[in-house]
């Protein structure tokens, strides 16, 4: 495993970032502004909350950023049942985000748990 030295080096970061931009991607023609911008802001919110967390070069900080990123992921994911529930995204393309979402929620549980036995 290489060193993380910047927040760039994350998996889960990178992994949130391309979250992001996928759905910016999808939604870019979506009509809905309320519900596109909520997910546009929500998605944003997961790799912004790890590389701040990660700015603040304190573990507490870092395990607090963390938890927000974890709670917008998990907002997003909502965003998603509703998206496909109102017929915005397909019910694959939304399937596909959902599993890709939880992926990043169970990476982000398992950074805290590291932090928090190996860092406290």
């Amino acid at each position: 495993m290489a060193k993380v030295e910047k927040f760039e080096d994350l998996l889960v970061w990178q992994k949130g970032l391309s979250q992001a931009i996928d759905l910016y991607k999808l939604l870019a023609s979506c009509k809905d502004y309320g519900l596109r911008d909520q997910m546009q802001r929500s998605s944003v919110s997961v790799p912004s909350n790890i590389a701040e967390g990660f700015e603040r070069h304190t573990n507490k900080e870092f395990i607090r950023f963390l938890r927000i990123a974890k709670g917008s992921n998990g907002e997003l994911r909502t965003q998603i049942h509703l998206a496909i529930g109102v017929e915005i995204i397909s019910a694959d393309i939304g399937n596909d985000l959902l599993a890709k979402s939880r992926i990043i929620s169970s990476m982000l549980q398992n950074l805290i748990k590291t932090r928090e036995e190996k860092f406290s």
